[in-house]
This record gives structure tokens, C-alpha cells and sequence, in this order.
């Protein structure tokens, strides 16, 4: 048997480390969009 007790089957450690790299993408993503927001705006602004 396992030893692990988590709903997603993962080691703290193994839970830890998907959330850093989990983390890095959902802000990678945010400064993409960011990023298109402000390329749009400049193109035609909308306000």
C-alpha cells in the first residue's frame, strides 16, 4: 500500500513542487496577457 494520504494521490513534496511550477505559469500567462492588452490598447484604444 501507499503511504499517501491526499485526495490527488501526491506527496507533499510532489504537491509543493506542482504548485511552483503551476504558479510560474498561471503568472507567465497573466504577464502574456498583460502584455497583448497593452500591444492593443496602443493599437486602438477602446476607451
Amino acid at each position: 500500500m501507499s503511504t499517501r494520504n491526499s485526495i490527488s494521490g501526491l506527496s507533499d513534496e510532489e504537491a509543493q513542487e506542482f504548485h511552483h511550477y503551476w504558479m510560474q505559469g498561471l503568472v507567465g500567462f497573466t504577464a502574456v496577457a498583460v502584455v497583448a492588452h497593452i500591444l492593443v490598447w496602443a493599437w486602438r484604444p477602446w476607451l
